[in-house]
């Protein structure tokens, strides 16, 4: 969902802040420390000053209090932080113990989470709103959304199942049209999962190198092709290790989906716990388009979803849908006739094509670009 404009001013750093002078005049103040930075606030102003989460001891609060400053305290005994400033790392996620453990942070989430899932705990749920707002604020701050609605950054997502192997002829494709559509200066986003999704996010990351490098970074992940095989992170991490830096690109993962394994070659993770607001996001934000490998309900769930915002024009803009597979799109699951006859007489029908050649794809992504619903 495109951001809207930005009437409250955001504050994430102490330089920030002091940049300001004595008046802070419709500032939202997140996730500082005020314990380790002294500042005079009986000589600051405030007007419209909300904090979110700050570590302040009770003289600060108290005079923020008087000032009529907003306080969002901070939350303890959490697994998760609700007001981060940033998306996640992979290395972030899995700091803690080993991955056999099941003790790493993407895992203690996890299960915080499922151990409140029907719970109705009103505490819970709005934490886990705050955070969720959180990271598609950290997501609009990477892409950029102009008052036009439309991403400063050409983002295009790929989605698919998260049950193609790692052998899987799709997987290759998958990765290797990513890899030139990031090399031409588009930002991918996938759902962060494994499969399709993790053939997304390699692909884009290894958009520096050759194509044989790609190829040899798919045959070590080949060793476990399964996202539930002991060594699925293995493999991955030997990749890393010949490649420890890539090309931007942004994972958009669920721990609604907790129990599947991180995607590593993503460079930031946005993970939320809502699934409803993670998949409609993604698709909102990828306005040059989606690209759909093989997949099943959940991938033909978001193809109509995505298909609803450009027949609507929900975000303003119009959007090319590609059906990447066309055995699989019109034969095994008939899905690309029937969203084309759904699009007749209006905007998106032009932006919709199904191939199985990655230079094709390419090529109508850059000869489509978005237009005004």
């Amino acid at each position: 969902m495109p951001a809207p404009k930005k009437l409250i001013k955001e504050i994430k750093s102490v330089k920030e802040l002091l940049n300001e002078g004595n008046v802070l005049l419709n500032l939202t103040i997140q996730d500082l420390d005020f314990k380790k930075e002294k500042l005079d606030w009986a000589n600051i102003k405030l007007a419209n000053t909300t904090f979110l989460g700050c570590d302040m001891d009770d003289e600060t609060e108290s005079i923020l209090r008087q000032k009529g400053a907003i306080i969002y305290p901070k939350v303890v005994g959490l697994p998760y932080n609700p007001y981060r400033k940033s998306l996640y790392t992979w290395e972030e996620l899995i700091q803690g113990n080993d991955m056999e453990s099941g003790e790493i942070l993407d895992t203690k989430i996890y299960n915080h989470f499922v151990s409140f899932k029907n719970s109705g705990d009103i505490n819970e749920a709005l934490c886990e709103r705050i955070h969720d707002h959180a990271i598609d604020d950290a997501i609009y701050d990477i892409i950029g959304i102009g008052e036009d609605g439309m991403t400063k950054k050409k983002c295009v997502g790929i989605m698919g199942g998260h049950s193609v192997l790692r052998d899987d002829p799709a997987y290759e494709k998958v990765a290797m049209v990513s890899k030139k559509l990031a090399g031409k200066g588009y930002l991918i986003l996938s759902g962060g999962g494994p499969g399709i999704m993790e053939a997304a996010n390699l692909g884009a990351y290894l958009a520096g190198k050759t194509d044989a490098q790609l190829t040899e970074a798919i045959e070590i992940l080949k060793v476990a092709p399964r996202y539930q095989d002991e060594n699925y992170i293995v493999q991955s991490k030997k990749v890393i290790d010949m490649y420890p830096t890539g090309v931007e690109n942004i994972a958009i993962p669920t721990w609604f989906y907790g129990h599947e394994p991180l995607n590593i070659f993503a460079t930031s993770i946005a993970k939320y716990f809502s699934n409803a607001i993670r998949e409609d996001v993604l698709l909102a934000v990828a306005l040059h388009g989606i690209i759909y490998g093989p997949g099943s309900a959940g991938t033909v769930q978001e193809i109509f979803t995505d298909a609803a915002q450009d027949h609507y024009s929900s975000f303003g803009w119009v959007s090319p849908m590609i059906f990447f597979g066309k055995k699989f799109w019109s034969e095994d699951c008939k899905v690309y006739e029937l969203v084309s006859d759904l699009s007749k007489g209006l905007k998106y029908h032009d932006m919709l094509a199904i191939s199985d050649d990655t230079d094709e794809v390419v090529k109508f992504i850059e000869d489509h670009p978005p237009v005004k619903g």
